[in-house]
């Protein structure tokens, strides 16, 4: 009989994803910008399929930063000015529930083995905090 093989490949270091969960607005958020990367599709790509699916998003889901949140964003992350120079739209921002929508609307292997490692690595800040 074949064995079934339950692995999933490490996209990225666990720290790597960790680094990316922001606390806004009380929640633990993923920026659309990160995901993009991590999901190997450019950010308006990303936004696309979601305006595209736009019902599979409710506000509890994803929301954009406010003026003030992205200057606070900005100003509290450490990237290059060249980076922040080109940051010219405020960045979607996906709850957990909206990271595990995204991976279906955009339905690639990558997708999936981004989004259960995301998501174990959520499980994980969750359960620390329960704690």
């Amino acid at each position: 009989m074949a064995k079934v093989k339950n692995s999933i490949k490490l996209v990225l270091p666990d720290e790597a994803v960790i680094s990316r969960i922001y606390l806004i607005r009380g929640k633990k958020v993923m920026l659309d910008r990160d995901l993009a990367e991590m999901y190997g599709v450019e950010t308006r790509v990303l936004n696309q399929a979601v305006q595209r699916n736009i019902d599979r998003f409710p506000k509890d889901f994803i929301f954009q930063l406010s003026i003030k949140e992205f200057e606070n964003w900005k100003s509290q992350t450490v990237i290059s000015n060249s980076v922040k120079m080109g940051l010219r739209k405020r960045p979607f921002a996906f709850t957990e529930q909206g990271v595990s929508m995204l991976s279906g609307v955009l339905n690639s292997a990558i997708a999936v083995q981004v989004h259960i490692q995301i998501i174990r690595i959520f499980t994980k800040m969750r359960d620390v905090v329960d704690q």
